[in-house]
């Protein structure tokens, strides 16, 4: 599938004419970029997928009766995997570009927008969301819902995600500010019930809570009542504002109580003190960077913090965080930590004869694919192109005017791809993006029910 085969509408066609268990894909000829640690790095590589699961990855795999796709000239990749985004508030999508704090994100999002929208806003949101991460090559998002007013908001989000063909994860938690039913989190057993019965699915659950009660009061800050909810029920943990001194006393009291681990992720976990850090690398409890909104509004030493983690063995996931202010794909995730740690190590070294400690390309798309998955307790199923694991991944066109001539794949991904290059999306086997668009959308009907919905929203007094 290359930039000269004008088949591609016919293969797509050869592929999606036979029933997703019973389709055979053969990609070859491609630079074929695992991630995985035994497999490296492939070139003029053939990659095999049978129905939903990956089943081989070489050269000269036997086609069979598999549709064979051309992908010479071109990557491919596993998919991305965003490990945090707020996916409801995409209407508002750079609203507010040049928020200058945490508190101003806050109140005119959470204390305002947030307590104004139906269910049907919650849909649309995330389907938004849900979308553009396709688009731009994120195969996993992680959506932390964090506006779950109602039964019924819980639903449209999940429902959300499951329309789309994503694989998501659909983290819940209670609304910050305004009325709200109080049925968080309670309603997780239903929802588990009736949405995740299965542990073979493209959705899974987490419980979503704040690390402090510095916000919006204890009943969501993390602690064992939520732990023990989150054991109960066999789901992971995403804890979000996890920031500074209170937030290094939270740490050390939940490794106290023994309520860390590999099942809890901490999202951007800036400003903490060294005595946290070890409790984390101690436990194996994953980090969610989200570099931009580090960066970007200021959060506390506004440094993503990449080298304190690697310092305690942790090796971090990358995420989108707000569309209100930032950036909706992983590439800008990866730039943006690749130059600012990279700065940030030889600004420390400058003046001396200390040689600066830089991360490399290599490392930000491991974060950003298998960290990422393994971050979202998803790394037996997506984040290599392993054989075993589920076919989620990407074709970059490495022969596009901005990506041409190909000399070092992974660096062509990191530093020089974009949407634009991804030219198909494969999730579970499933295309879901091919020839450079997304599958299956009415744009224009979607237009329309976003533009609508925002009117509602930003003409709607707050609650």
């Amino acid at each position: 599938m290359n930039v000269n085969d004008t088949t591609s509408a016919a293969v797509l066609e050869a592929v999606r004419r036979r029933p997703a268990d019973q389709r055979r894909i053969l990609f070859t000829g491609a630079t074929i970029v695992t991630m995985d640690p035994g497999l490296g790095v492939i070139d003029g590589g053939d990659l095999l997928i049978e129905g939903d699961t990956i089943t081989g990855v070489g050269h000269g795999l036997d086609a069979g009766d598999a549709v064979v796709v051309d992908a010479g000239g071109t990557i491919l990749s596993p998919g991305f995997v965003d490990t945090h985004r707020h996916a409801w508030e995409a209407q508002l999508r750079r609203i507010m570009p040049d928020v200058d704090d945490l508190g101003g994100y806050v109140m005119a999002t959470l204390a305002g927008y947030a307590t104004v929208y139906r269910p049907e806003d919650m849909y649309i949101g995330t389907r938004l969301a849900a979308l553009t991460a396709i688009d731009s090559g994120i195969t996993t998002m992680l959506d932390f819902s964090h506006n779950s007013r109602t039964r019924e908001h819980s639903d449209a989000a999940v429902e959300a995600l499951r329309d789309t063909g994503i694989r998501g994860v659909h983290a819940s938690m209670g609304p910050h500010f305004g009325d709200w039913d109080r049925q968080w989190p309670g309603d997780l057993t239903r929802i588990k019930d009736r949405y995740f019965s299965s542990d073979d699915q493209l959705l899974t659950l987490r419980l979503a809570t704040l690390a402090t009660d510095e916000i919006a009061g204890p009943a969501l800050a993390y602690g064992p009542e939520l732990a023990r909810v989150a054991k109960d029920l066999g789901i992971g943990v995403s804890v979000d504002a996890v920031f500074g001194t209170s937030s290094s006393e939270a740490v050390l009291r939940w490794a106290g109580d023994g309520i860390l681990g590999p099942d809890v992720t901490l999202i951007h976990s800036t400003g903490l003190t060294a005595e946290a850090w070890r409790a984390m690398g101690a436990t194996g409890t994953t980090v969610a960077l989200a570099p931009t909104s580090d960066a970007q509004i200021g959060l506390e030493t506004a440094i993503p913090a990449v080298d304190e983690a690697l310092a305690v063995g942790i090796r971090p996931g990358l995420s989108i965080d707000v569309e209100v202010a930032l950036a909706s794909d992983m590439f800008t995730q990866m730039r943006a930590l690749h130059a600012i740690q990279r700065m940030r190590a030889v600004n420390a070294a400058y003046g001396t004869d200390r040689q600066p400690s830089r991360i490399t390309a290599h490392d930000v798309l491991d974060f950003a694919t298998l960290q990422g998955a393994r971050t979202n307790g998803l790394d037996a199923v997506t984040g290599s192109l392993t054989p075993g694991k589920k076919a989620d991944l990407l074709v970059i066109q490495a022969e596009d005017l901005n990506n041409m001539p190909l000399n070092d794949p992974i660096g062509t991904i990191v530093l020089g791809s974009d949407a634009r290059n991804i030219s198909a999306v494969l999730i579970n086997g499933e295309p879901r993006k091919w020839d450079g668009h997304v599958l299956d959308v009415d744009l224009p009907a979607l237009r329309a029910e976003v533009h609508t919905s925002r009117a509602y929203v930003l003409n709607t007094p707050s609650a």
